[in-house]
C-alpha cells in the first residue's frame, strides 16, 4: 500500500518524503502551486503504481489494455489524453476508497483551466468495471460538483496548499482507510457484469455488421421461412394468417385479441410475433400455458374456475405497472368479447376461416342427423346407420359405437370422447374384443415396439387394458396415464400407429391431436351437461389440414336428452365472466393481498382503481349485485386485516383513503409462498406446532406439513389400506399420527366398520393417508408398485407427487420469510429435491444435471460417476465406452451442464462467503 516504505509515520516514512517534496517546490519563487502538486502527485501516483505496470502490455510508447479484439483502450504519444492517465486509473480497482477520494481532490486541484473534461473515447458498450477504471472521481460522492469548471487564480491556488498541505490530505486519507466503507459490490457479481456486458457487445457489433438478409418474412430473417418450410412442412401462411400479421395494430405494437375456429392455424400467428419480438425489437417474450402442449393462451379459461383469476390476476398487474408491454391473446370461443378489449385495451380481429370443412351430426338410436340452424329444430335427416347388429353386440354396444368407428380406422383416426375415465378403458375394451383379426396386422411391428417401451416406462408392468387393446391400434387416453405414458400414446397416435383413442374431455383443450371424425359418447363431462364452449373444444379436433378434405362430429344423445341438445348445438356462445369475486371472494383477496406486497398499490384509493381495470371492473354493474365493487374491496382489505396479514385502517371517509397499507410478516410469507388464502392461516399453526415436536426419524412427519390441502377435499381413504400402512410403521412414525390428531384407535375402528363417537377432522385423516401414499413412494421411487399398494391409479399418483413437490417448495419460501420457521429451511430444500425427482437420495446430485434422468442416473451411479464433480471431469469419449446407449453428443451435453452446474454452485458459495467477510456498515463505534 505505501510502496518500498513500512509505514505512513517517522523521519523515513512516506509523508516524510513528501513533505520534503513539497517544501522543496514551493521554496521555488518561480514555480506554483499547480505545478508542484502535479510532480508530487505524479511522483506519489507512479510510486504506487510502479509494480502494477505487468499487467499491461507495452510497446512503442503505446499501453493497451486488452479487453478483446474489437474493444481495446488504447494509449499512444499522439492521443490528446495523457498517456500516463488510463494506465493509473486502471489500478484504481484495488485502492480504499478515501484514496480514491484523495486523488479526486488533488486531480481537481490541480487541474485548473489546464485540462478540458476528456473526451468520450470508449465504446458505448463498456461493462460496469471499467466504468470504474474511467475516472477515480467516479467513486466520489459530489463527483457532479467537482467536474464543473472551476476557475481558480494562482493566488488562491497557493491559500489552498497554505491551508491543508499534500501531507495533510494524504495523511487524512490514509487514515481514514481504515473507517472506509468497502464497496458493496461482490467480485464474483462484478465479473460476471463483465462478462455479460462485453457478450452483449459482441452479439450488438455481429448483428451491425452481418450481411444476413432482415424482412423478407414478415419482418424477419428468410432463413426462418426455410426452418417453417423444412420442419413444419409450411410452404404457404393462409389469408387471413397474412391479413392478421399484417395489422396496423401489430404494427404499432398494440394489444390484440384474434379469434379463429379450432385448427385455423392460430398458433402459427403467435410463433412468427414471438420470433419478431426476440429477433428484431429483442424484446423478451411469455408465454402463459394452461395446458401441457399449448403454445398459447386461450382467452376463454378467463372464464373458468381459480384457473381464470389467476390469469386475470397477471394479465390486471401487467396492465397497470407496465405501459410498454404488448399483450396478444387468442381464442377459438369468444362471445362477449367487448368486454375483453375494453379489459386488455386491444383491438379485435376475427376469422370464420377453418381450413377443413367440419360437418356435424347428432345420433339418436340408429339414425343420423345433421346439424342445420337454418331448420326449426336444428336437425335434418342424413342417413341410417349401415351395420348389422347381433344381439349379443347390439347389449354391449347399444350406442352403436363399433359402427361408427370401423367406418373410419384404420385408415383414418377417430377419437370417441367419453364422460369418465372408468368409461374411456371400457370403450377401448368393448371394441377391440369386437374387430375382426385383420385390425392386428395393422403395422404391428410398431404396436409392439410401443408396448416395449410402455413396459420401460413402468419398470416392467403394463395396464392390462392397453395390452388389450394396442395390438388393435386402439387406446384410452385421460389422467390416469403417467406422463410418460400419455406422451408415448399421443405419439404413436400421431403417427398413426393407434388409429382410435377413447378420451376424456380434458384431450380436447390440452392436446392437438386431430382426427377425420370425433365421437362424443354422450353430451355429458361427468354428471354435468355439456356447455357450449366445451362441445366446440371436442369438435373441433375433427379435420386434420393438409391430410382430410372434411371431417366430421357424431354426438350420441338418448331419446331424453333430445330437446337439451338441441338448445346446446344452436345456442350461442357463453360469455367470458371475471372469476375474482368465486370461492369466497378467494381470488379478490388474494389480488389484494400481492397488490399491497409487491407495492403496486398502497392506499385504500390506489386499491380501488386498480381494481376497476380488472375484467371485474368493467363487469362490476352485472357482478356485483348485492354489493358495490367498492363495497366488496373493503370488506376484502378488512378480512385480511383479520387475519392478521395486512395492517391499516380502512375508511371510505376521504381524510382516510390515503391511509398507507402495509403487509405484515405471515402476509409477506403468504404470497411470497404462494399459499392460498384459505389455508396460510392453518399451514402457520400447523408449523408453530411441529417445532414443539417435530419428529425427525424419517420423513413423514415433515410430509404430512407439506401435503398439499387441496387434495383431500375429493378423497375418500381405504381404510383397510389404511390400517395396513400404519401398522408398518416404527413406534415414533406411528405418534406423527397422534400428534397431527388421527388415533389409531379412530384408524383400527374405521376399518373394522365400529362407530365413531369422537369426531375426528375428515380433512385431517385424509391428508395424513396421502402423506403415507408420498412416504411410501419416496422410499420405493416406483409409482407403479405404489399405486397398486394404495388402490390408486398411476397417474393420481403421480399427480400427488408432482402438487406435492410445488407445495414444499411454497412452503420453503414461506418458512423463508418468517424467521422463527429457520429450522426448516435445509429440511424443506431437501425434502423438495426428493419429491422433485423421486429417485434414491444418492441419484438425486446426478439428476441435476440436464439431460440426465432417473435410467441414466443409475447407470452413471453404477458405473462410478456419483457426483456432479465426476462428471464435471469426466472424458466424453470414455462416458460413450462405459455408458449403454449414450452419443458423443450426449457425453458432450452432460458433462458441459456438469462443468456449468459445478460452476454455478461454486460462484453461490463465493458469493456467500463474500458477504459473509463484509464488514458491516453499522457496527458501533464507527464513524
Amino acid at each position: 500500500m505505501f510502496g518500498d516504505f513500512d509505514s505512513f509515520c517517522g523521519n523515513d516514512s512516506l509523508l516524510a518524503q513528501v513533505e520534503d517534496i513539497e517544501h522543496k517546490y514551493l521554496q521555488d519563487e518561480n514555480a506554483d502551486a499547480k505545478a508542484a502538486g502535479d510532480i508530487i502527485l505524479g511522483n506519489l501516483k507512479s510510486g504506487i503504481y510502479q509494480k502494477k505496470q505487468d499487467n499491461f502490455s507495452t510497446s512503442e510508447n503505446k499501453i493497451a489494455l486488452k479487453a478483446d479484439k474489437e474493444d481495446t483502450f488504447q494509449i499512444n504519444e499522439n492521443d490528446p489524453v495523457d498517456s500516463n492517465q488510463e494506465l493509473i486509473e486502471s489500478g484504481l480497482d484495488d485502492l480504499p476508497s478515501s484514496q480514491l477520494l484523495y486523488f479526486g481532490k488533488t486531480d481537481e486541484l490541480s487541474s485548473g483551466s489546464r485540462i478540458s473534461p476528456v473526451p468520450e473515447r470508449r465504446n458505448k458498450c463498456v461493462n460496469s468495471r471499467s466504468d470504474k477504471i474511467r475516472r477515480p472521481s467516479s467513486f466520489c460522492p459530489d463527483t457532479e460538483h467537482r467536474n464543473r469548471p472551476t476557475d481558480f487564480s494562482s493566488d488562491s491556488k497557493c491559500d489552498l496548499f497554505k491551508t491543508e498541505s499534500l501531507k495533510d490530505h494524504l495523511k487524512s486519507a490514509m487514515t481514514g482507510n481504515a473507517k472506509a466503507q468497502t464497496l458493496q459490490v461482490s467480485k464474483t457479481k462484478q465479473l460476471k457484469e463483465a462478462v455479460l456486458s462485453e457478450e452483449i457487445c459482441v452479439a450488438r457489433k455481429t448483428i451491425e455488421s452481418s450481411s444476413v438478409d432482415i424482412g423478407p418474412f414478415y419482418g424477419l430473417p428468410s432463413k426462418v421461412k426455410d426452418l417453417f418450410r423444412q420442419f413444419r412442412g409450411i410452404e404457404k401462411l393462409y389469408e387471413w394468417q397474412h391479413d392478421c400479421l399484417m395489422l396496423e395494430s401489430l404494427q404499432q405494437r398494440k394489444n390484440l385479441i384474434y379469434s379463429l375456429p379450432t385448427s385455423g392455424g392460430k398458433t402459427l400467428v403467435a410463433e412468427i410475433i414471438i420470433l419478431q419480438e426476440l429477433l428484431c425489437r429483442q424484446k423478451d417474450v411469455l408465454v402463459i400455458l394452461p395446458y401441457v402442449a399449448i403454445v398459447q393462451e386461450k382467452l376463454h379459461m378467463l372464464g373458468e374456475g381459480s384457473r381464470g383469476a389467476t390469469l386475470e390476476i397477471t394479465l390486471a398487474k401487467i396492465l397497470y405497472t407496465s405501459k410498454n408491454t404488448q399483450i396478444i391473446g387468442m381464442s377459438a370461443t369468444l362471445n362477449n368479447v367487448g368486454d375483453l378489449q375494453k379489459f386488455l385495451r386491444a383491438e379485435y380481429y376475427t376469422n370464420n376461416f377453418r381450413p377443413v370443412e367440419l360437418k356435424e351430426y347428432v345420433k339418436i338410436r340408429d339414425t343420423i342427423y345433421a346439424v342445420d340452424s337454418k331448420t326449426e329444430n336444428g336437425f335434418t335427416f342424413s342417413r341410417l346407420l349401415n351395420f348389422k347388429y347381433s344381439s349379443n353386440l347390439e347389449k354391449a354396444d347399444p350406442d352403436h359405437i363399433i359402427a361408427l368407428v370401423t367406418e373410419v380406422i384404420p385408415k383414418y383416426s377417430c377419437l370417441v370422447f367419453c364422460p369418465t375415465k372408468k368409461n374411456c378403458e371400457n370403450v377401448a375394451s368393448m371394441v377391440c374384443k369386437y374387430l375382426k383379426k385383420e385390425f392386428r396386422a395393422h403395422r404391428e411391428k410398431e404396436k409392439q415396439d410401443l408396448i416395449k417401451n410402455l413396459k420401460n416406462i413402468g419398470n416392467g408392468s403394463v395396464c392390462p387394458v392397453l395390452m388389450q387393446t394396442i395390438p388393435f391400434g386402439i387406446a384410452y387416453h385421460h389422467s390416469g396415464l403417467t406422463n410418460d405414458e400419455r406422451k408415448s400414446i399421443e405419439e404413436a397416435y400421431s403417427t398413426g400407429v393407434l388409429c382410435l383413442l377413447a378420451c376424456t374431455a380434458t384431450l380436447a383443450a390440452g392436446v392437438n391431436l386431430p382426427a377425420r371424425r370425433v365421437i362424443l359418447r354422450a353430451p355429458y363431462v361427468a354428471n354435468d351437461f355439456l356447455k357450449k364452449n366445451q362441445y366446440k373444444q371436442m369438435i373441433g379436433r375433427a379435420g386434420r389440414a393438409g391430410i382430410d378434405s372434411a371431417g366430421e362430429s357424431i354426438l350420441i344423445v338418448q331419446e331424453k336428452d333430445k330437446h337439451l341438445v338441441q338448445s346446446l348445438v344452436n345456442s350461442p356462445l357463453e360469455n367470458c365472466y371475471s372469476n375474482l369475486l368465486l370461492e369466497l371472494n378467494k381470488g379478490m383477496q388474494s389480488l389484494l393481498l400481492s397488490l399491497v406486497g409487491l407495492k403496486i398499490a398502497v392506499t385504500h384509493e390506489e386499491v380501488n382503481n386498480f381494481i376497476c381495470s380488472t375484467l371485474l371492473g368493467v363487469q362490476q354493474q352485472l357482478l356485483c349485485k348485492e354489493k358495490s365493487l367498492s363495497e366488496i374491496i373493503k370488506d376484502g382489505l378488512e378480512n385480511l386485516i383479520e387475519k392478521g396479514l395486512l395492517k391499516g385502517r380502512i375508511s371510505e371517509k376521504e381524510h382516510n383513503s390515503k391511509c398507507i397499507l402495509k403487509i405484515t410478516p405471515l402476509g409477506k410469507a403468504t404470497y411470497k409462498g404462494s399459499i392460498d388464502l384459505a389455508y396460510c392461516n392453518l399451514l402457520y399453526r400447523e408449523l408453530k406446532k411441529g417445532l414443539e415436536g417435530l419428529i425427525l426419524e424419517s420423513n413423514l412427519h415433515l410430509l404430512y406439513l407439506t401435503t398439499p390441502y387441496d387434495m383431500t377435499s375429493d378423497f375418500r381413504p381405504d381404510w383397510m389400506i389404511y390400517l395396513r400402512q400404519f401398522n408398518q410403521l416404527s413406534a415414533a412414525e406411528q405418534k406423527v399420527a397422534d400428534i397431527v390428531g388421527v388415533p389409531e384407535s379412530f384408524i383400527t375402528k374405521k376399518a373394522s366398520g365400529q362407530a365413531i363417537r369422537k369426531n375426528v377432522d375428515s380433512a385431517v385423516v385424509n391428508r395424513l393417508y396421502l402423506s403415507f401414499v408420498l412416504y411410501t413412494l419416496l422410499k420405493e421411487t416406483n409409482i407403479w408398485s405404489v399405486a397398486e399398494k394404495f388402490n390408486m391409479s398411476r397417474g393420481y399418483v403421480q399427480n400427488l407427487l408432482n402438487s406435492a413437490a410445488s407445495f414444499t417448495s411454497c412452503v420453503l419460501h414461506f418458512c423463508e420469510e418468517l424467521e422463527e420457521f429457520w429450522v426448516y429451511k435445509a429440511l424443506l430444500t431437501e425434502l423438495t429435491k426428493q419429491l422433485t425427482y423421486c429417485v434414491k437420495t444418492e441419484l438425486i446430485p446426478l439428476m441435476e444435471v440436464a439431460g440426465v434422468l432417473e435410467a441414466r442416473a443409475k447407470q452413471l451411479y453404477t458405473a462410478g460417476y456419483k457426483t456432479v464433480a465426476h462428471l464435471a471431469n469426466a472424458h466424453p469419449e470414455t462416458l460413450v465406452k462405459m455408458i449403454e446407449h449414450l452419443s458423443l453428443r450426449q457425453a458432450r451435453q452432460i458433462v458441459s451442464s456438469a462443468k456449468m452446474l459445478l460452476s454455478e454452485k461454486a460462484e453461490a458459495l463465493q458469493e456467500e462467503v463474500e458477504e459473509l467477510l463484509k464488514v458491516p456498515a453499522d457496527i458501533p463505534g464507527t464513524y
